[in-house]
């Protein structure tokens, strides 16, 4: 016998097996979201108050300098200049020289934004960090160095030129105070009675601690860590730079790169340290003292304060900042002239200074 099932007894069975099918199968799972967390943000440029404190050291003390005048009216206030300018110890001002040119190219925009390109990857940036603190010249390979080396270069230029503009007064003037139709040439060229005491108060000043000015120190800090506020002129200048300049750039890379902060305190002032830099404001200082202990009536006290403060001051920021273009063999030197007889040593400035002619 057939068994025909009829439609409703077939659409009951295929209904059953749907469910059967239906209770056996796994549903589907949900999509799961992929999170993609961004990278943490560089972090911001950073530089520490112990830079902007040596900066404020140089910054003061050449502008306390560049208040001598010729034209003293007596043997006093060539004294009072020689003890503002023999005021500095020259490991602490040569210090503050570079940190000052730290915070100078920090005002640069693109050598900024060059070296922070990369702080994005911390990877990257841990590498750059390890990079300069090993090697600071690889710090004046970074993008836009060339912008920040020439502020460092022009902004510290004003200062060499003012300096030789006071010096070649100062030193013109222990000329003019010997002519007969100069007033002053009656105490200017009595000998001196006290000179011992005065150049042992002249080396005790020298040995004098240099401390921090609170009110630029407060305004250094801010523009280095703002990138605003010394309103410099644009300049660009291309390499070679001077270890001095190199010095400089790599404590400004690091500040950039966020690594100059407190905690990195350490590689700041080790890069602050630069020996060439140092060893002329030594030899200035030594030659200062020389010319003192050789030195009989005020003039030639005079023209110590001329040549071995204010022109050293200039010729030793120039060489700290300027590379030095070597002469032919052939090339001859300067001498140095000396004044009334006075027989100068040669000094790191007799190469580039100009003696005014014996009157």
């Amino acid at each position: 016998m057939r068994l025909v099932l009829s439609r409703r007894a077939l659409a009951i069975v295929v209904a059953a097996a749907t469910a059967v099918l239906g209770a056996c199968s796994t549903p589907a799972p949900e999509p799961v979201a992929v999170v993609v967390e961004a990278p943490p943000p560089p972090p911001p440029v950073t530089l520490n108050e112990g830079v902007a404190q040596a900066a404020s050291i140089y910054v003061a003390f050449i502008r306390d300098v560049g208040t001598i005048q010729a034209g003293f009216p007596d043997a006093a206030s060539i004294q009072n200049a020689m003890h503002k300018g023999a005021a500095y110890d020259p490991a602490t001002l040569s210090r503050g020289m570079i940190a000052y040119g730290s915070i100078l190219a920090l005002q640069s925009p693109e050598f900024v934004a060059g070296v922070r390109t990369y702080a994005v990857d911390p990877a990257i940036r841990a590498d750059v960090v390890a990079n300069i603190i090993r090697d600071p010249a690889y710090a004046a390979g970074l993008p836009g160095a060339d912008v920040a080396a020439g502020l460092i270069i022009a902004t510290l230029g004003q200062d060499i030129a003012a300096l030789t503009t006071i010096a070649d007064a100062v030193e013109g003037d222990a000329y003019t105070i010997q002519e007969r139709n100069d007033p002053r040439r009656r105490w200017a060229t009595v000998p001196i009675s006290d000179r011992a005491v005065r150049l042992e108060t002249a080396k005790t000043i020298s040995a004098s601690q240099m401390l921090p000015s609170a009110e630029d120190s407060a305004r250094l800090f801010a523009a280095a860590n703002s990138g605003s506020g010394l309103n410099l002129a644009p300049a660009t200048h291309a390499p070679p730079y001077t270890p001095a300049v190199v010095h400089a750039l790599a404590i400004a890379a690091l500040a950039a790169l966020g690594a100059a902060g407190d905690d990195a305190r350490a590689n700041t002032e080790a890069l602050s340290i630069e020996t060439n830099a140092q060893f002329c404001l030594d030899m200035s200082k030594l030659n200062l003292f020389q010319c003192l202990a050789a030195s009989r009536p005020s003039y030639e006290d005079m023209f110590c304060v001329g040549r071995h403060i204010v022109r050293d001051l200039a010729t030793c920021t120039a060489q700290a900042t300027v590379p030095v273009v070597t002469a032919a063999p052939d090339t001859a030197t300067a001498s140095v002239t000396p004044v009334g007889g006075f027989a100068q040593e040669a000094t790191t400035a007799s190469i580039v200074a100009t003696q005014p002619a014996t009157r």
